[in-house]
């Protein structure tokens, strides 16, 4: 297992921008690090991925020297070893509403004494056995990210508690569900949604935790980062595709 460079990244201070993947193909992450970016999250819980392709991205994306991170569909023990177990350097969890929740997630993640993470050295984040397992376990439990997410009003109205967790590395805000759970579907601009990102970041900030959302525009991207927020998503790469043709087709034709 590698260091983390998005941990120490974050743990600096220094802010990260990274993108959601939806496209299966393992050159994403090859473009994505020519590109610039500092990381991906390659997102399983919007898209149909199956195991030879999670295990493609990966070894791209180690190949080319970009930080990869996987968002699981669920807070689910079997499917967050699964994919650790191939090599992502950390997981992107939805729908964590309560400490509860937050509490096993950290320990679905870390190997004990810090959790109860099933151990396998012959899978590849171990080398297929050829890294020395006590060392491998220190490596896993310090480096693996967990960037809990927050895209609930139950979750924004426990949010001290859930900042009391050890081992979250990440809160990251999710405009969109957040809009649905304040019942105004599609309107993360709404002054009560906004409010309610608002004291997420700067309660988050306060703990000593990073904060992460999404960033539509690069504009929008320089306007999280002077508030704080270190961990950005900028669209999509299905999302870059579909702009940068959009107004390429629409500069040709008028």
């Amino acid at each position: 297992m590698r260091e983390n460079q998005l941990k120490g990244k974050l743990q600096r201070g220094e802010s990260a921008i990274g993108t959601f993947v939806k496209l299966t193909d393992a050159a994403v992450p090859e473009l994505l690090a020519l590109a610039g970016f500092d990381f991906f999250v390659l997102d399983t819980e919007h898209v149909a991925v199956d195991r030879e392709q999670l295990t493609n991205i990966v070894r791209a994306a180690d190949a080319a020297g970009i930080t990869p991170i996987v968002r699981v569909r669920e807070n689910n023990q079997v499917e967050i070893l699964q994919n650790l177990d191939l090599g992502y350097a950390g997981v992107q969890v939805p729908n964590v509403d309560a400490p509860e929740e937050a509490r096993k997630l950290v320990s679905y993640v870390k190997y004990t004494p810090c959790g109860v993470r099933g151990l396998s050295p012959s899978v590849r984040a171990c080398g297929y056995g050829t890294s020395g397992v006590r060392d491998y376990i220190d490596m896993a439990n310090a480096n693996t990210m967990i960037v809990s997410h927050c895209e609930t009003k139950a979750c924004v109205e426990c949010i001290d508690e859930v900042l009391k967790v050890e081992g979250l590395d990440v809160i990251f805000i999710g405009p969109m569900d957040l809009s649905q759970s304040y019942g105004v579907p599609g309107n993360p601009g709404d002054p009560e949604v906004q409010a309610a990102i608002e004291t997420v970041t700067a309660k988050a900030l306060a703990a000593g935790k990073a904060v992460g959302t999404v960033a539509g525009t690069p504009e929008a991207a320089r306007q999280l980062i002077e508030k704080g927020v270190q961990y950005i998503l900028l669209a999509s790469d299905q999302g870059m595709i579909l702009k940068w043709g959009k107004t390429a087709i629409g500069e040709i034709r008028g």
